[in-house]
């Protein structure tokens, strides 16, 4: 019986021992899940702040090119303001602080998640800063841009004035013009040689020199003096504010002349400065006059006909503004 009992015992210990060793097994089991799901949970959140390092690295590129957009448009709209030269040079130096910050940050990326929460803090208060910059740049160009508005008007609208002014002179010259023609064609009417071409008032050199020669004829003096009364008459009506000249243009045919004077250019400017001499000896002013030559390279008529070389062979009077 007692050797019964003892067995007995012996034989009920063992599953005491099975239940420790499964109990012990479920806590192992149950440590080491936890420590798993630690493990993952530490993974995302260690990829969730690499995600919000790459979005703000994103945003600083973006900040970055519209600061060099920025950048553009302050040299082109006013290259003289050194004050905002100097905030854009600061802001560079500030988004190289901050590039290098990130860089450091990035290469640092296994520290622990209370001092990245603190970084990208920061980086974020900063980049708002630099936004706001941004912005005050942006409305300093929107003022730039309308002050070069208003100057660009102020510059159209004076342009325009002087437009209207210059059309105001013309036409004030335009209407002497038409007074002087007027007189001298009822004063030289009908006389063979004199004609008005355009804005020109037109004598064949016959009407005033000898062939090949600068010295007037008697009659061609007679013409000038009366062509010097009319004109001071006409001149004493111009306003002093019109800048106004009568043009004496001397022209020659294309045949060559035998004669002192060696080619058809210095006898188209010797007439031409004859005639001004003349009309100055007579009263003219020397201010509002002066002698061209144009040889025979401005023909009126392009024939070879005696007719055509006559037609070219001329003295021209032009009203004009100086």
């Amino acid at each position: 019986m007692a050797r019964r009992r003892r067995h007995l015992g012996a034989i009920n210990a063992w599953p005491g021992y099975v239940d420790a060793l499964s109990s012990l097994l479920m806590v192992v089991t149950f440590v080491l899940l936890v420590f798993i799901l630690g493990q993952e949970f530490l993974s995302a959140t260690i990829a969730q702040k690499e995600r919000s390092l790459d979005s703000l690295r994103q945003d600083l590129t973006k900040l970055s090119q519209m600061l060099s957009l920025s950048e553009g448009k302050v040299q082109t709209l006013n290259k003289t303001s050194q004050e905002q030269k100097q905030l854009i040079a600061t802001l560079n130096t500030t988004l190289n602080e901050k590039q290098r910050a990130l860089t450091a940050m990035e290469e640092h990326s296994h520290v622990v998640e209370g001092a990245q929460l603190g970084s990208i803090a920061a980086l974020s208060s900063q980049v708002a800063e630099l936004t706001h910059q941004l912005q005050a740049i942006a409305a300093a160009l929107e003022i730039e841009k309308k002050n070069e508005a208003d100057k660009d008007a102020q510059l159209a609208a004076l342009g325009q004035k002087l437009n209207i002014a210059l059309a105001n002179k013309v036409n004030q010259l335009q209407r002497y013009r038409s007074v002087f023609f007027g007189r001298l064609r009822d004063l030289l009417k009908n006389q063979p040689g004199i004609e008005i071409v355009g804005d020109r008032f037109v004598f064949r050199s016959e009407v005033l020199f000898p062939s090949g020669s600068a010295e007037l004829t008697p009659a061609g003096r007679r013409e000038i003096l009366t062509l010097a009364h009319t004109f001071r008459e006409v001149a004493a009506t111009i306003p002093a504010d019109i800048p106004w000249i009568l043009r004496v243009d001397g022209h020659a045919d294309r045949q060559p002349i035998h004669s002192t004077s060696t080619s058809n250019w210095e006898l188209s400017a010797a007439r031409a400065i004859t005639v001004v001499k003349t009309l100055i000896l007579n009263g003219v002013d020397a201010h509002h006059i002066a002698a061209t030559a144009f040889s025979n390279y401005q023909p009126l008529d392009h024939g070879s006909s005696a007719e055509a070389l006559a037609r070219n062979r001329r003295i021209e009077f032009r009203l004009t503004d100086r």
